[in-house]
């Protein structure tokens, strides 16, 4: 796995108390909710909108303790909205992720 399997995948495990279908339902809900959140970051033209996406995508970082999605998230808030290379880490932080 190229993403960070450490904590990501022990929060995951942990929440689907070993049960490989929920582990799997948990996985695909947050990829949706990062791929959701990248989205509206894509297309925000204003601060307000960029940010609310970026909070949105803090929060999912911390609530699976995803230290690399939080730095991505981070980042986005320092950035312009619109800014294309935060938006590229978290398009690629994505990818890695829905491989498996």
């Amino acid at each position: 796995m190229a993403y960070e399997a450490g904590a990501l995948e022990a929060t995951l495990a942990a929440a689907a108390g070993g049960d490989p279908v929920l582990m799997a339902e948990l996985r695909a809900a947050f990829v949706d909710s990062v791929a959701r959140q990248v989205d509206l970051l894509e297309r925000a033209r204003c601060d307000g909108n960029w940010v609310v996406a970026a909070m949105r995508l803090k929060g999912l970082a911390a609530s699976f303790h995803s230290e690399r999605l939080l730095s991505m998230a981070d980042q986005a808030l320092d950035a312009a909205p619109g800014e294309p290379t935060a938006v590229r880490r978290l398009k690629a932080f994505l990818s890695e992720f829905s491989e498996d």
